[in-house]
């Protein structure tokens, strides 16, 4: 099943173009080499009102089945991700967002500080990854198979729930 995605990448320091998109650079190639279709990608810096705006504009228009960010899910005082997050959500998955959590802690231990959320806005999934290269590969290894099931889930389909 071919996805309809949007990558959001949140950074003050690459969309002021001082610092490279790794981590966006990332999520593309994950997406890209899954089969899925990048419908929209965008930088933005850590401003909460322009995250919430972007990612209910994506949300809203109909053209994407699942949204990942990356960045601004730390401790910093300019980490405001998940704040502008939980206003575009109609339904949390918490269980999803510890999973990304504990995925980390293989590789580095500040996994425990992402605060990120995961949920849905209507049919569409959204989810806040770490900024990092790394964290963003193993924010999209978490969902490596079950992506897929999450939109179909979303759609109201019924697909089947053997692994």
């Amino acid at each position: 099943m071919s996805l309809r995605m949007a990558l959001l990448t949140v950074s003050d320091a690459c969309a002021a173009g001082a610092r490279t998109d790794r981590s966006g650079a990332v999520l593309r190639a994950w997406a890209e080499g899954a089969g899925h279709r990048v419908v929209h990608q965008l930088i933005v810096p850590d401003d909460a009102l322009t995250i919430t705006r972007t990612l209910l504009d994506w949300a809203d228009r109909g053209d994407v089945d699942a949204i990942l960010t990356t960045g601004g899910t730390g401790f910093s005082p300019r980490d405001v991700t998940p704040e502008a997050t939980r206003p575009v959500l109609e339904r949390e998955a918490p269980g999803l967002a510890d999973r990304l959590r504990r995925c980390g802690e293989s590789t580095t231990p500040w996994s425990a500080l992402s605060r990120g959320l995961v949920g849905a806005r209507g049919s569409v999934f959204i989810a806040n990854l770490p900024g990092s290269p790394g964290g963003a590969r193993d924010g999209t290894a978490v969902f490596e198979g079950m992506l897929e099931h999450i939109v179909a889930l979303l759609a109201g389909q019924d697909p089947e729930h053997t692994p």
